[in-house]
């Protein structure tokens, strides 16, 4: 598991130089912009995606064919997909904690609940990202599989601008008296981990040509 992970690590950092770029000038944008939380959510959705990157690589160069005659699982090789996925985005989730903070306090406006809730948002959209594309991609594979990147991408930008239009109407107290948020929570952890199981269980079945 351990060398899956440091390939995968390697690939990244050769590969995914332009998502920190981007990354970063969505979260500066963010900064200066209330209007759209898309800015917020699109750094974490980036980095759910670099697994569906990874995958796309080691099919291109088939990789995929060769890790058949190393002493690893298929189960292994989508776990270690999903953990440097998970890593991303908690690095990401704390990057953006760290700016929206700051910008709050700037602002004089910084209140705890309202930042639980906002971190809460990103941590909902990011895994729930993760758990709908990942399984279609591991079944499928990246070509037939990316039409779920895309079809995610067009969700998360139309929650992103109703989002916002919600958040500015105290969504923070509507989703604390209904314990709506904590709900949501648990359903993107537990949505991430079903579409785990889901792509250890498509991908053992699959046909690796």
């Amino acid at each position: 598991m351990k060398g899956l992970l440091l390939k995968d690590w390697y690939v990244m950092k050769k590969y995914c130089r332009s998502y920190v770029v981007i990354a970063v000038v969505f979260i500066a944008v963010s900064l200066v912009s209330d209007e759209n939380m898309f800015f917020i959510f699109y750094p974490c959705l980036l980095c759910s995606m670099i697994p569906i990157t990874l995958l796309g690589y080691d099919e291109r160069s088939r990789w995929v064919q060769y890790s058949g005659s190393l002493p690893y699982t298929k189960a292994q090789f989508v776990c270690a997909k999903y953990l440097i996925g998970l890593i991303a985005q908690i690095v990401m989730l704390t990057v953006i904690g760290i700016a929206q903070g700051i910008k709050m306090s700037a602002g004089g406006n910084f209140l705890p609940d309202d930042f639980i809730v906002l971190m809460s948002l990103v941590l909902i959209m990011s895994t729930f990202a993760s758990s709908i594309t990942l399984p279609f991609i591991f079944k499928w594979g990246v070509e037939k599989g990316r039409i779920a990147y895309y079809v995610m991408i067009g969700l998360v930008c139309a929650a992103g601008f109703l989002a916002a239009k919600y958040f500015n109407r105290n969504l923070q107290i509507a989703m604390q008296a209904n314990m709506v948020l904590t709900a949501l929570v648990i359903a993107g952890i537990g949505a991430y981990i079903i579409s785990w199981y889901l792509s250890v269980v498509f991908y053992k079945k699959r046909e690796i040509q």
